[in-house]
């Protein structure tokens, strides 16, 4: 018997099947190739397998290979007289196969379903671009003086919804290239501002707005044209929106006067020359103007006479940098010229002609953190009918003049822009504390002696989030036409948006 040497050929990979040996031999352990022995040589070290015993005479298979040792199979070829040997090689682990390539396409489909399955059933579809957002104000009052009305019987404390709103904001036309976007805004619900409390479903704002210079960067100037039912470029509270306010109660002005109510018609804002840093994200234009035509005649109402109303505004913003003293100090000024009906004094309160509508306003706005100042003078003109009868009106023309300013302190992380752009969880927001001093001052008729309203408000607000807010209001109101002398109530109020 002859054994065959263990070493493995050369040029053959690493775990490929050899060449079976002649006469049936079973192969080497480890895939070494058997091969006969001359002469009956010992066993080859290594444990190679013995391969049988050569015929005497039989020619034994020369290599095939140039180089190969004599004897030796090659390991391409097999010996002569013996089938073509079957190559095998081992399957790579990392090699995907027809299955799992079906497992994933399974996989992808079932992901597809359930997302469009949540899409379809937690997600607000429409055709364009749409943000829908809404406030909520929940109040309780306290007043000092009784309140008796048709309705109420010595009422002291009561539970009120200061606003209750929804609203729709979304672009109709974008444009990619300049930034001359089309959008939209509607608004639902109570307001203050809507000059009716009878109605919890009052239409507040709608509005189609169109940039007519590019828009696309902070240093682009703005010209910007809004048609529809919205609120009034005048002053500084009378455009700032409800959730905005930093006192519950409006400035008295706004109601009296009729400016807090929205109106319809078409109102061009803009701004020239701004100053932007970007390290702060700020921006502040040197001059900022509204001018606008209006119906005059309030929210969701035609006009109820023949004429327009006028009214424009433009405020100045001292030029200077971030870190400067003298950052966001504002001058502003603002007119309205209408018109509006004028009704007698008898019981059907009869319509007896036109009358003008003046109003004329100053401001200052300087908010540097932590301290902040605003005053607003409004002198107003408005004509009545003190008469009785058509043949003696008594047509009249009454002043007004108002003073309202506040001053605050602000301590927190709020309104920091830089610790707000830090990484946080998305409903995380800082807290600020911000208590204050309001002055209102309001005089309806200065040709009448002592019939001027006066209001100290002192307050605190706590801000939670970007729109989430308690308020608590003290306050003296001094009528001099009440006899019984200043009376005090206490408001507090929680105001949630999202």
């Amino acid at each position: 018997m002859t054994q065959a040497s263990a070493q493995t050929p050369p040029g053959r990979a690493q775990g490929e099947r050899p060449a079976q040996a002649p006469g049936g031999a079973a192969p080497a352990p480890g895939g070494a190739a058997a091969a006969p022995a001359p002469g009956g040589a010992a066993p080859a070290p290594g444990g190679a397998a013995a391969a049988p015993a050569t015929t005497p005479g039989a020619a034994v298979a020369g290599p095939d290979v140039p180089g190969a040792a004599p004897g030796v199979p090659s390991p391409v070829t097999s010996p002569a007289g013996d089938a073509t040997a079957e190559a095998f090689v081992e399957p790579d682990p990392n090699v995907a196969t027809q299955d799992d390539l079906q497992g994933l396409r399974s996989d992808l489909e079932n992901f597809k379903f359930q997302w469009q399955r949540e899409r379809d059933l937690h997600t607000a579809l429409s055709t364009r671009s749409l943000l829908i957002g809404g406030v909520v104000q929940a109040r309780i009052g306290w007043s000092e003086q009784p309140v008796n009305t048709a309705t109420s019987n010595d009422r002291k404390v009561t539970f009120d919804t200061g606003a209750a709103i929804l609203s729709f904001n979304g672009i109709l036309y974008k444009d990619y290239e300049e930034g001359r976007n089309l959008i939209y805004s509607v608004r639902f619900g109570a307001s203050p501002q809507q000059a009716s409390n009878n109605s919890f479903l009052n239409l507040l704002d709608a509005q189609l707005s169109y940039s007519i210079l590019p828009t696309l960067g902070p240093e682009d100037w703005v010209l910007q044209v809004t048609l529809g039912q919205q609120l009034l470029p005048f002053g500084l509270e009378v455009p700032a929106s409800e959730e905005l306010k930093p006192v519950i109660t409006n400035a008295q002005f706004t109601t009296k006067l009729g400016l807090n109510r929205r109106d319809l018609g078409l109102i061009v804002r803009g701004d020239i020359l701004p100053q932007v840093d970007y390290g702060y994200n700020y921006r502040a234009a040197l001059l900022a103007y509204a001018v606008g035509i209006t119906n005059g005649s309030g929210p969701n109402t035609p006009d109820d006479n023949s004429e327009k109303d006028l009214l424009g505004r433009l405020a100045f913003t001292v030029p200077s940098d971030y870190n400067s003293l003298l950052r966001q100090i504002t001058l502003g000024g603002s007119v309205y010229f209408g018109w509006q009906n004028t009704f007698l004094k008898d019981e059907k309160k009869t319509l007896s002609g036109k009358g003008v509508k003046r109003r004329y306003g100053a401001d200052i706005y300087y908010n540097h953190y932590p301290i902040g100042v605003t005053y607003e003078f409004i002198y107003g003109q408005d004509d009545a009918t003190l008469g009785t009868t058509p043949d003696d009106p008594r047509k009249t023309r009454l002043t007004s003049l108002s003073h309202v300013a506040t001053f605050f302190y602000n301590w927190g992380e709020q309104f920091l822009r830089g610790y707000r752009n830090q990484g946080r969880y998305d409903d995380w927001w800082p807290k600020t504390y911000q208590p204050f001093l309001r002055i209102d001052l309001f005089d309806p008729s200065t040709e009448v002696l002592e019939n001027r309203v006066d209001v100290y408000t002192l307050g605190f607000n706590l801000f939670f989030a970007e729109t989430t807010k308690f308020q608590l209001n003290f306050n003296r109101r001094d009528d001099r036409t009440n006899t019984e002398g200043a009376q005090h109530e206490l408001l507090a109020q929680l105001q949630g948006g999202f």
